[in-house]
């Protein structure tokens, strides 16, 4: 299964915010959107990093409340995986379980044009392994 067929399904709309965007700011917009990551990016097209749940933990446990003020810049990720819509769902599992990532937006001519996560990744699977389960059932009860 390609990454262009998970986008179909689940959508291609990504959670964005800026870089001088404040982490109390970033933190209700997880809260709002249901998700564990924001792109970070000026424009919701170019990728400057990406922030998670994860990023935030790390630094609150350094920085306390004083992380709340401080802007995503302070704590985002700049090394962001990516993967682009031709991409093999079983490579993505692959990067994310080898990288200790949740998160990989999918980029498509230099554009961002949607995110998998890790959650995207596992129902996928899921599913796959249902209709494989359904097909063997078919066989064995046809015989």
């Amino acid at each position: 299964m390609l990454v262009a067929h998970l986008l179909e399904v689940k959508g291609t709309m990504v959670a964005t915010t800026t870089s001088d965007t404040t982490v109390g700011a970033v933190v209700a917009e997880l809260v709002r959107h249901r998700v564990g990551a924001l792109v970070v990016s000026p424009d919701g097209r170019q990728i400057e990093g990406i922030v998670s749940e994860r990023d935030i933990v790390l630094r609150l446990s350094e920085l306390h409340v004083d992380l709340l003020g401080r802007t995503v810049a302070t704590i985002m990720s700049t090394s962001v995986r990516v993967c682009s819509p031709s991409d093999d769902v079983e490579s993505i599992m692959n990067l994310m379980t080898e990288q200790r990532i949740r998160h990989v937006p999918v980029v498509d001519d230099g554009r961002l044009c949607g995110i998998i996560s890790i959650g995207d990744v596992v129902k996928s699977r899921i599913g796959e392994l249902e209709k494989d389960r359904n097909e063997l059932m078919e066989y064995i009860t046809a015989r």
